[in-house]
């Protein structure tokens, strides 16, 4: 039997904005994760270099990434989640499909809803490790259940 971990997801600006968060959250609950944290929020220029650290230098198209990716992500709040289960990571990031929803199959959550790399409905955390520290990075102690 798989040893239960925790993931982060975030519902992105367009998630929300399109008002799917409820739509989003029943999918993923009804895979039988169980719900350990969850909040809306407002991202800040702060969160976002740490959260993204990765790619703050990574240019597409000859234009910076971050810019455009912190702006985004400042448009709306956010729906924060702490989900967890056996295998969570690797099976919502399979729920979810692939970072590029025009790469993503009907039938996932990206293929469904998203519109690109960016506007791609969620943020999930890619391993168990990164998971406690994205999960340590938007939930206090006291918000983790």
């Amino acid at each position: 039997m798989q040893q239960e971990e925790k993931t982060l997801i975030l519902f992105k600006p367009d998630c929300v904005l399109k008002n799917l968060s409820g739509t989003i959250l029943q999918r993923l609950l009804s895979e039988g994760f169980r719900l350990r944290g969850l909040k809306m929020m407002q991202l800040n220029e702060e969160i976002l270099r740490e959260h993204y650290a990765h790619i703050l230098d990574l240019v597409i198209d000859g234009e910076p990434l971050f810019p455009k990716l912190s702006a985004f992500m400042q448009s709306s709040p956010v729906v924060a989640l702490i989900l967890a289960g056996p295998g969570v990571v690797t099976r919502v990031r399979t729920i979810l499909g692939p970072t590029n929803s025009l790469k993503a199959d009907k039938g996932t959550i990206r293929g469904d809803f998203g519109t690109n790399s960016m506007m791609n409905i969620c943020h999930a955390s890619d391993s168990p490790e990164n998971a406690l520290i994205e999960i340590n990075r938007f939930f206090r102690p006291d918000e983790q259940f």
